[in-house]
């Protein structure tokens, strides 16, 4: 069995057991034994593996788990971005854009796009990245989609339910019924995830609950798009099926905020208790369409379990990195540096119901990140430099 000792850590984010609410441990080290993290402990007394890394007193954090992504598509939306910087305001409609051009697109185009921003993430340190169809809204397209997103994460979304294409303009009921039919048919074997953007302009309650019990009867998970250009009943219908995370969550009443902060089960975690149902901030959508940032402080005060995510997409969120994200958090939506890096790494694997990720504990995934920096607040304290020196993931240095 190969091991790999990473010591010499200045600050070691574990999410476990240790200082504060990151689990920080102070002069540290890790052992990885295959892809598995086997041992955390002092440096002084780490023991001897195969390979060596020396961090030099730097910190190392869990990698980010990017639960919200959509990366199966073709094209771009530059000059939509351009006219909402010159005032046009963010609606939604561009998607369709999108899907025209995923649809002409060829497989290995929309591979070469997906390697592409997976790479990019990666290297910004992110080691689990959920992927969303939702350009292509036929039963092909979406069924080819989720094969080649599949190619590249275990956490592949079905959202077939994105908008209503341009063909089915008059006929959203026969939409929603090809949805729950045959493309969920074609779709469902390589999904993990079902999603509907419940929003004006895409898909309305009823709909939503339908699309998504749908996904539920053949197994898979809920997730949702939910309250972004708006108020409406998205987060509310997320609680009500269990959905593993509600996702924007932009525009929130009391009533939303009661729903998602009674929704708790106890759990065997150094925090005590967590919501099943996670609110997933997406800050790099209101940074490019100029919308107002999610009030996560409130969430946050009320016991909400929340997660951090790019949202890469070609239209209102075109970033693959998930530091940026952190750092627009403690700045726009009054979260503490703390707080960011756990909802970006233990948040996100909350949001995909996931233990072994998002944590630097024993038995869970050797998923790691060595900053260069000697803190985790230097994610939010230098944002834009490129601070990420060495990315593990499944063990295997990249």
């Amino acid at each position: 069995m190969s091991s790999l000792l990473v010591d010499n850590i200045g600050e070691l984010v574990t999410n476990g057991a240790g200082e504060g609410p990151l689990g920080i441990r102070r002069d540290a080290a890790v052992l990885v034994e295959e892809d598995r993290v086997a041992w955390v402990g002092p440096s002084a007394y780490a023991p001897a593996a195969d390979h060596h890394i020396d961090a030099g007193g730097a910190a190392v954090l869990p990698g980010f788990v990017d639960s919200h992504a959509h990366l199966v598509f073709a094209g771009d939306r530059a000059a939509e971005f351009a006219a909402r910087m010159a005032g046009e305001p963010y609606t939604g409609g561009g998607i369709r854009t999108t899907v025209g051009a995923t649809r002409a697109a060829t497989d290995e185009e929309l591979r070469a796009t997906v390697r592409r921003l997976r790479g990019e993430a990666l290297r910004q340190g992110t080691t689990t990245m959920e992927i969303k169809s939702g350009y292509g809204l036929t039963v092909a397209d979406e069924a080819r989609s989720l094969r080649i997103a599949a190619e590249s994460s275990t956490e592949t979304t079905f959202l077939g339910a994105h908008v209503v294409p341009a063909e089915y303009a008059d006929r959203p009921d026969d939409y929603v019924g090809l949805v729950c039919g045959p493309m969920l048919a074609a779709a469902a074997p390589y999904a993990k995830w079902v999603d509907v953007f419940c929003e004006r302009g895409a898909f309305d309650v009823d709909h939503a609950r339908a699309i998504l019990a749908c996904g539920q009867a053949v197994g898979l998970g809920v997730r949702i798009h939910a309250n972004q250009l708006g108020p409406g009943p998205g987060v509310q219908l997320g609680v009500e099926l269990g959905a593993a995370s509600v996702d924007h969550c932009t525009y929130l009443s009391d009533a939303d905020i009661d729903a998602l902060a009674s929704n708790r089960i106890d759990c065997m975690c150094h925090e005590g208790l967590h919501t099943t149902t996670v609110a997933t901030l997406l800050p790099g959508a209101e940074f490019s369409t100029r919308s107002p940032y999610p009030d996560a402080r409130r969430l946050l005060d009320a016991g909400v379990t929340v997660a951090l995510a790019t949202d890469c997409n070609p239209g209102s969120s075109y970033t693959s990195s998930m530091p940026f994200c952190v750092a627009l958090a403690v700045r726009e939506m009054r979260m503490t540096p703390a707080e960011a890096v756990w909802a970006a790494t233990a948040g996100g694997a909350r949001a995909l119901r996931r233990d072994d990720i998002g944590v630097l504990t024993p038995g869970a995934r050797a998923d790691l990140v060595v900053l260069d920096a000697p803190s985790h607040l230097h994610l939010a304290y230098r944002p834009g430099v490129p601070l990420i020196r060495q990315v593990i993931r499944n063990g295997v240095p990249q």
